[in-house]
C-alpha cells in the first residue's frame, strides 16, 4: 500500500498547523480541541518547519513545570522533521516511524509542500485492511468463489 492510498482513506484531508511563534498553551488547546496527538509547525500552512507532539510538551513540563506553557512552539518543536511522499510504500514508512520512535509524518509533494499527514495508527489501520482483503481473496480462491 502506498502513502497516497492511506491519505485517501482518512476521513478528513485537513492539515492542522500552528505558527512557530504561537505559545505552547495555544498548541495544547489546539491539540485538545482537534483531538490530535501532534501538530505540524508552519509559517504558511504549506511548508513544514517542525512538529510538536504531546510527548514533546510533557517532556518539557517534567523539566520546567507549567511555565513551559508560556514558551513558543518553536522552543519545543522537533525541527529535525522526517517527511515522506505520496508514492512511498507504507511498510517502509511504518519501519521509519518505529525505528525513529515517532508517530506522525507530514506528507509532502515535490515542491516540499504538505499534502497530508499520516500517523502510525493510520499506517497500521491501512495494513490491517489490506491483510483483511488479502484473506478474503485467498478464502475466495480456496472456496472456489
Amino acid at each position: 500500500m502506498l502513502v497516497n492510498q492511506i491519505i485517501s482513506m482518512k476521513p478528513s484531508g485537513d492539515i492542522i498547523t500552528i505558527g512557530p511563534e504561537a505559545s505552547v498553551a495555544d498548541a495544547v488547546r489546539l491539540l485538545s480541541d482537534k483531538r490530535i496527538g501532534a501538530v505540524v509547525v508552519s509559517r504558511d500552512g504549506k511548508t513544514p518547519m517542525g512538529i510538536l507532539s504531546e510527548r514533546d510538551i510533557v517532556r518539557e513540563m517534567s523539566k520546567d513545570g507549567a511555565g513551559v506553557l508560556e514558551r513558543q512552539v518553536s522552543d519545543l518543536m522537533t525541527s529535525k522533521l522526517v517527511t515522506c511522499s505520496t508514492g512511498e510504500d507504507a511498510m517502509v514508512i511504518l519501519e521509519q516511524m518505529t525505528n525513529g520512535r515517532f508517530r506522525h509524518m507530514p506528507v509532502v509533494n515535490n515542491a516540499g509542500e504538505m499534502v497530508g499527514i499520516i500517523s502510525i495508527g493510520d499506517v497500521v489501520s491501512a495494513r490491517l485492511k489490506e491483510l483483511s482483503a488479502e484473506k478474503e481473496a485467498l478464502t475466495g480462491m480456496i472456496m472456489g468463489n
